[in-house]
């Protein structure tokens, strides 16, 4: 028989274990607070290091970036690239980033872009019921989306890419094309408010074609 004392211990190590990550703190963060226009990002555990911290740093020259993510915390980045043997790409692990605002707490009127990385995170963040609402509302707003690589899963569930064109990486086409997409096999796609690009090689094209996208949205 399991005693109490052995439960009241597995519950304290569980959440001194949830204490410890929440106090991990990484030295990437780097806040620009002096423009008046915000933009989400959109991370979980397992989200890619590039497709996270390149639009991170891009778009924080000319607008306040906030980290959003299914809790305030700290989450694990990761890297994924071909290694010898292997038919599939290699993870490795990456920085960590901590989030600025939980998905519950976000008021989508606050921001006037969203940015959905990739990595294996959207495959698990696109069940959480507040981002979808988040996602769907930008699309009712006809605000600026970016979406690279699995950052597709996420539009797909909310159902907000039916008869659009997109691209992704080739093996998320699938999930493009089952929920009314239609995949187009470029570096950079743009239908309407959104753009997406296939994965890490297109970053530069993509942040700079999503930049001048934010810039028309704010003066119209």
């Amino acid at each position: 028989m399991i005693s109490h004392n052995f439960i009241i211990g597995k519950i304290t190590k569980k959440w001194e274990i949830k204490m410890e990550r929440h106090k991990l703190r990484s030295s990437i963060k780097n806040a620009n607070l002096n423009n008046k226009h915000k933009v989400l990002i959109i991370v979980g555990d397992g989200a890619e290091v590039l497709d996270t911290m390149v639009p991170y740093y891009r778009l924080g020259e000319d607008y306040q970036v906030f980290i959003s993510a299914p809790e305030v915390d700290s989450y694990h980045l990761v890297m994924h690239e071909l290694t010898t043997g292997w038919d599939i790409t290699e993870e490795h692990q990456g920085y960590r980033i901590e989030s600025d605002i939980a998905f519950k707490d976000v008021d989508p009127d606050e921001y006037i872009a969203l940015v959905l990385p990739g990595g294996r995170a959207p495959e698990y963040l696109r069940y959480n019921d507040d981002l979808i609402r988040i996602t769907k509302d930008f699309f009712i707003k006809n605000k600026p989306v970016a979406s690279i690589c699995h950052g597709i899963e996420i539009l797909g569930i909310a159902d907000v890419i039916r008869g659009k064109k997109v691209t992704t990486i080739p093996k998320c086409r699938f999930d493009a094309t089952i929920c009314g997409a239609i995949y187009i096999d470029e570096p950079v796609v743009r239908d309407g408010n959104l753009i997406c690009a296939r994965g890490k090689k297109d970053i530069s094209q993509w942040m700079k074609e999503f930049v001048q996208m934010i810039e028309d949205f704010i003066n119209t």
